[in-house]
């Protein structure tokens, strides 16, 4: 009986899994599309925590087929530059959409 509540939450478990979380999201063709999209977003935005001139928390990041897309605000047009440049410096960016807006 133990056994076969184990099998039965397993199998429930791998359906929710191939269900949802693995679900081709945003129009994107394949799980693995999907995949490298998340791990450049994380690239970008660890690489805003590391530098100093960026805000972190105040820029958005998001990333769809390799385009990266950039939102938020920043305190000054250099630091909306050294966004998009870093941004741009992650492996398998293919473009970057710098929507960031620079308050006065």
């Amino acid at each position: 009986m133990k056994y076969a509540r184990a099998i039965a939450f397993a199998a429930l478990a791998g359906i929710t899994i191939l269900s949802t979380g693995c679900a081709v999201v945003r129009g994107q063709e394949t799980a693995g599309a999907y995949v490298d999209d998340a791990a450049i977003t994380t690239a970008v935005k660890a690489k805003y925590v590391e530098d100093k001139t960026v805000a972190a928390t105040a820029i958005s990041v998001e990333t769809l087929n390799g385009t990266v897309q950039l939102s938020g605000f920043a305190k000054s047009q250099a630091e909306k530059d050294k966004a998009e440049a870093l941004a741009r410096g992650v492996k398998n960016v293919r473009a970057v959409r710098n929507d960031i807006a620079v308050r006065p």
